[in-house]
């Protein structure tokens, strides 16, 4: 599968451009991505909002977890090892949180701003199994560090 990254990212940058909330980053970059590719069945990020403590923030699909604890989860291990997690089976990762049913495969990539602070991460959820690859890992990775790098980290 070929996918216009290019296209999306040059979307991005011009809505965002100048922009340093990070909601109001994460809200555009959510809907963006979501709507880029009917793979994507949940799109959005979990805030850091306190030590060791994510919060769902902005996101497009069904309804989200509201809390995640690094210790668990994809997107806990993704926050607490600051790695992407790229996830073929969601079944077989240990300790998976299930928010919705249907998930099969699963990319959470950390978000941290110019200052290396961990803003949160982007999780995306797909309903089909092994739907993500390195391309979508590497092309969503550079999406992510150019518009975040600006980003205003909340005091949690």
């Amino acid at each position: 599968m070929i996918t216009d990254y290019a296209s999306l990212s040059k979307t991005i940058g011009a809505l965002t451009e100048g922009e340093t909330d990070t909601i109001a980053l994460m809200a555009t970059v959510a809907c963006e991505v979501h709507h880029f590719d009917n793979r994507f069945h949940w799109t959005g990020f979990y805030r850091v909002v306190a030590p060791e403590l994510l919060k769902i923030g902005p996101y497009q699909g069904g309804h989200g977890c509201l809390k995640i604890p690094f210790s668990r989860g994809v997107c806990g291990a993704a926050a607490r090892t600051l790695e992407p997690q790229l996830v073929a089976d969601v079944n077989a990762f240990p300790d998976h949180i299930a928010c919705a049913s249907t998930t099969r495969s699963e990319l959470v990539i950390p978000v941290l701003n110019n200052k290396a602070q961990l803003l949160g991460v982007f999780d995306i959820d797909s309903d089909l199994p092994d739907a993500f690859t390195q391309n979508d890992l590497k092309a969503l990775s550079g999406i992510l560090a150019r518009t975040f790098a600006q980003a205003v980290r909340p005091a949690p």
